[in-house]
């Protein structure tokens, strides 16, 4: 497609927080397209939403103040502005259902992505948003226009306003990989190094945890670290621990691994059985069984959770039933480190918030915005990363409308 004329806003990036962005440039008239680096959009959205596209949480404000550490006001504000009731109607306007879970999760009808997908790109084709893939965004000219790496060689292209939503540093496959991160070095914008985010924890398994149970799930358990705890399961990996609870603590573990070097959580392998009716049951008579048959035959403990206490109670505690009651409601498990940055499912930072106005523009650069996993915040899982992409993408969106309406009145 031919740009014979200069875009009034140009969004580089094709994930949840461009698209959105986009859209609401094209609900004020203006002229804009999206550039996307890969040959198709929002392939990390398509893979967050495989196994079900958890788009957002129900909760309050209070709650979404709580789960977003140390954010500063203008996201906080653009999440309250846009946030889970916002974002269920949106869902609806495009004619898809919102589902919410048990738990407050919200998923659409289908709980796939492609679907919701399909139809926000035709919706945002008959308003006129222009899609131009495999276009790899490098820098701008001396002028102001944008560079961009095509097939067909170098493109340049003029607009007004230029809203950046590249990512953050993970899962480079899909489109992520933090390669923007030096173009605005340069530029003098303030920005923090990535950070693994919702990640798995890495553990030094025996060889026969590994060979044996990894990739086995961990259901029915209570895993804590701190002051913070969850009853999801998680996943035995090869390396450690991922998935459901790993993720849902793993912001709070990597940043006691930077302060002190180690971390332990602890798990309750039996967190609907109280600590005394487990010392009860095991102070039962064993006679010859062997200690496994014992776990097994009273506290119906067995598989990957005898082995998890095998790995970390030490066969020492077989004979002393008040210090296996312990260990196996509150069983130590040393982390040494997270898993690959490339790997974590969302990173922490990026462009500072300092270096924005309160429209998620660069405050040095007008008419350049940014918005999503370039800026620098944190969320766990559960619906709460895509809400703040969505909503910072929003505002982004809004702030580029408002400078254009302002240079053209000055």
């Amino acid at each position: 497609m031919t740009i014979d004329a200069p875009l009034d806003a140009a969004v580089i990036g094709a994930g949840p927080a461009g698209l959105m962005a986009a859209e609401m440039i094209a609900d004020a008239g203006r002229r804009v397209a999206v550039f996307e680096a890969l040959p198709s959009p929002a392939r990390k959205f398509l893979m967050a939403g495989k196994s079900g596209l958890n788009i957002t949480h129900v909760a309050s404000d209070a709650d979404l103040a709580a789960v977003y550490p140390n954010a500063p006001q203008r996201l906080l504000q653009a999440v309250t502005d846009f946030g889970p009731s916002r974002i269920q109607d949106w869902m609806a306007q495009l004619g898809v259902q919102p589902l919410t879970g048990p738990t407050g999760r919200v998923f659409p009808e289908q709980m796939k992505a492609s679907p919701l997908l399909r139809v926000w790109l035709a919706r945002l084709e008959g308003k006129g948003v222009e899609l131009h893939t495999r276009h790899r965004w490098i820098g701008w000219e001396e002028s102001g226009e944008l560079i961009f790496l095509t097939p067909n060689g170098q493109r340049n292209i003029p607009c007004r306003a230029q809203i950046f939503t590249l990512g953050g540093a993970s899962w480079k496959r899909l489109g992520a990989d933090g390669s923007w991160l030096p173009a605005f070095e340069t530029l003098g914008v303030p920005v923090s190094p990535f950070r693994p985010s919702n990640c798995g924890l890495r553990v030094n398994w025996s060889d026969r945890m590994q060979a044996e149970f990894a990739g086995a799930p961990v259901k029915n358990v209570a895993v804590r670290f701190e002051d913070q705890s969850s009853r999801e399961e998680f996943v035995i990996a090869s390396r450690g621990m991922e998935s459901g609870a790993v993720f849902t603590l793993s912001l709070s573990v990597r940043d006691a691994l930077e302060r002190a070097g180690e971390a332990t959580i602890h798990l309750d392998l039996l967190p609907d059985v109280s600590a005394e009716d487990v010392r009860h049951r095991l102070s039962r008579p064993r006679g010859k069984q062997s200690l496994s048959n014992h776990l097994r035959k009273t506290l119906n403990l067995a598989g990957v959770k005898r082995a998890l206490l095998f790995e970390f109670g030490g066969l020492e505690a077989a004979e002393a039933p008040d210090q296996l009651a312990r260990l196996i409601k509150h069983l130590p498990v040393p982390v040494v480190g997270l898993f690959p940055l490339d790997e974590a499912i969302s990173t922490d930072g990026g462009i500072s918030f300092e270096a924005l106005d309160d429209h998620f523009m660069l405050k040095h650069r007008p008419g350049r915005l940014s918005a999503g996993e370039m800026l620098d915040w944190d969320a766990p899982t559960g619906g709460y990363l895509l809400t703040a992409c969505l909503a910072t993408g929003r505002a982004a969106g809004r702030g580029a409308v408002r400078w254009l309406n302002n240079a053209e009145n000055t």
